[in-house]
């Protein structure tokens, strides 16, 4: 067995290979560059060495940097997570070459899987189902709307060494072939180095479901279940779970056997996973190979009960598996939610800073769980990836792990940067998620004008009105035992309040009982008694509402409270009767325009400027593109009209709403 590996990744998986690695007995080194001297990956392992600066071009994806970190912490092996290297066969190559151990695939496994074309034509040969689609390489845009029309749209176009969403388009016409090309070949090249595109048809309303299997190098090859991996989101996986509530079990013993056959026909040992393309009558086609650890590997851990880093480290250091495929037997349900720093509201639009409150639920061992790589006061790069975390929850059955996750989610406490907790929490209350009836278009179909938080329906829409003006009426009662006070002018406080959501006023009547932490709320001629124990440093409130227990997220600025739960996300005003009258008629703050400003959405790298001065452009002509978290982001003209102004210059690292260009 190995006695010291180092990772060659960061974050969340960084920390997660750390913690097997620990429980084995294994020495590990973490690598990190300038924006990552500070993180959570650094802090766990037992050494660490500094790769270069923060462009993941410039440190965590070049190899000899990785190649010198092993030869001076003497690591005898390397765990690539996933992404940056972990599928790249020159760095296995490299490795081989200094006689160091990859914790992975074969480098012929990996080449075979790793090109899209490639693998689907070994999969054929190997008797796996595929989609009909071209078997070349695209060499350009015009080739690409030929294709397309000889294969019939919609059609997939996809970078052959891509992954993660990354490099991915749908084109439904010719014009959104054509810029599909464009925007799949530089994200491609951006995240892998590789700009080679495929095409095939895509299939509408599909279910995105995935086998993971385990091999060793003595010819052992079993398959664990399947992962429903449908909520996407932009081709990115957001909610995976196991098993899938689609699948029977003759479907799912033939996908399993399928992908034991694949990994077979190119000689695979490691853990790796085989995503397939499922149609309504549950005929199934293969995607691609994914030959290394998948970010959802943990629900198939919580229902086989197995450590797949564990089975990979072992496997890289020549043992046989342990288990064999009448030895696997899932039990129960597990649900994963994936934690990104992103602006649900404002288009999912990544967001970055430091971590000033990092609270995550409380774990629970078997039931809850949390793989994070950030701590409170880390900061959110702009250089990488967003997800802050993955979160876990098991039950015995789906609806029991779908409540175990919604209780999670509401106890998920994070700021200083804007996340996607209530997004999360609205699609696992959402009552089409939970009958699973589901596709890779739920989110689309859902949720067409985007997501507002602030409008996410709930059973008892009365609950946030209840608990914020108890909240006020706490610190109402802490300002009235203030010392000091001028003899016969003390605080009075009242029982009455008016709670303002949204220019909706909710008159309410809050009386505390003496002793027992209790409060009896009257509101909308609905009685409430609530019981909790809430105190002014909490960032949760629980409590017991007419004996049912409840959890929000709160926060309060002023007079006012922010409150979440079940994805709603509640800003509530407390003020007396009187000043509510008064508040009625104050004047409104009218919003600046900003219709002359073309601004930047989200952090990020201004990678092109399509646009020049005085030129005319029409509504929804290409102006400039933003890279942001290995994403390019398109910026239209918002609408017919004159750039007056270039401000920002090509290069430039852009912040929030910074001003790029000027319009007439």
């Amino acid at each position: 067995m190995f006695k010291k590996i180092l990772i060659a990744n960061r974050g969340e998986i960084a920390c997660r290979v750390i913690k097997t690695a620990r429980a084995m007995g294994i020495r590990t080194v973490a690598v990190y560059s300038d924006a990552d001297s500070a993180a959570l990956h650094v802090r766990l392992a037992d050494e660490a060495v500094h790769i270069g600066p923060p462009a993941a071009a410039k440190s965590y994806l070049v190899i000899e940097k990785l190649i010198e970190a092993c030869k001076a912490t003497g690591a005898e092996a390397v765990h690539p997570g996933y992404g940056f290297l972990s599928e790249n066969d020159q760095f296995c190559k490299r490795l081989e070459e200094e006689n160091i151990s990859f914790i992975g695939p074969p480098v012929a496994a990996i080449q075979a899987m790793g090109d899209k074309i490639t693998s689907k034509q070994i999969a054929a040969k190997a008797g796996v189902s595929t989609i009909p689609g071209y078997d070349g390489i695209l060499v350009d845009a015009n080739e690409a709307v030929e294709k397309a029309a000889e294969i019939g749209y919609p059609v997939m176009l996809k970078a052959t060494a891509g992954g993660g969403g990354k490099g991915m388009r749908i084109a439904r016409n010719e014009a959104e072939c054509r810029e599909g090309f464009e925007r799949a070949a530089g994200e491609a090249r951006s995240s892998f180095g590789d700009d080679r595109i495929l095409i095939e048809k895509f299939i509408d309303t599909p279910r995105h479901i995935e086998i993971q299997i385990i091999a060793d190098s003595h010819g052992n090859v079993v398959y664990l279940g399947e992962r429903e991996c449908s909520l996407q989101r932009r081709h990115q996986k957001v909610i995976e779970e196991a098993p899938s509530p689609f699948l029977d079990e003759a479907t799912r013993k033939s996908m399993g056997e399928q992908a034991v056959m694949l990994a077979r026909a190119v000689n695979y040992s490691s853990a790796g996973t085989v995503e397939c393309i499922v149609d309504q009558e549950r005929h199934f086609y293969f995607l691609e190979m994914n030959t290394r650890l998948q970010v959802e590997h943990p629900v198939t851990e919580m229902v086989t009960g197995l450590d797949l880093v564990e089975l990979m480290i072992r496997v890289a250091a020549g043992e046989k598996l342990p288990i064999s495929q009448q030895d696997i037997q899932p039990k129960g349900w597990a649900v994963e939610c994936r934690v990104y720093a992103e602006d649900p509201v404002r288009d999912f639009l990544p967001s970055t800073g430091r971590l000033t409150t990092y609270q995550p639920p409380e774990e629970e061992s078997g039931r809850v769980r949390v793989d994070t790589g950030v701590c409170e006061g880390g900061e959110i790069s702009m250089f990488y990836d967003p997800m802050i975390a993955k979160l876990i929850t098991w039950g015995k059955d789906r609806n029991n792990a779908i409540a175990a996750m919604n209780e999670a989610l509401d106890e998920y406490v994070i700021r200083g940067v804007q996340h996607n907790i209530n997004f999360l929490a609205a699609l696992t209350s959402h009552a089409g998620f939970i009958s699973g009836d589901i596709s890779t278009n739920f989110i689309a179909e859902e949720f067409p004008e985007g997501f507002n938080d602030t409008t996410v329906e709930v059973d008892e829409p009365l609950l946030p009105v209840v608990v914020a003006g108890i909240v006020h009426r706490l610190f109402m009662d802490r300002a009235a035992h203030i010392s000091g006070q001028l003899a016969g002018h003390e605080r009075r406080v009242q029982d009455r309040w008016v709670v303002i959501i949204e220019d909706q006023y909710h008159p309410l009547c809050v009386k505390p009982f003496q002793g027992d932490w209790s409060y009896m709320v009257e509101c909308h001629s609905q009685q409430f008694q609530v019981k909790t124990d809430w105190n002014f440093c909490q960032h949760l409130f629980r409590g017991n509402i007419n004996n049912k227990n409840f959890c929000f997220t709160i926060r309060r600025d002023g007079i006012s409270y922010q409150l979440s739960r079940h994805g709603l996300c509640t800003r509530a005003t407390v003020v007396t009767p009187a000043t509510a009258e008064l508040y009625k008629i104050m004047p409104r703050k009218k919003r600046a325009d900003l219709s002359k400003f073309l601004l930047a959405p989200m952090p990020g790298l201004l990678v092109k400027l399509t646009a020049r001065e005085g030129q005319e452009v029409k509504a929804g002509d290409e102006l400039a593109v933003i890279e942001a978290m290995k994403m390019e982001n398109v910026l239209r003209a918002p609408a017919d009209g004159i750039v007056d102004k270039i401000v920002a210059g090509r290069g430039d690292s852009l912040t929030v709403d910074q001003v790029i260009m000027e319009f007439a």
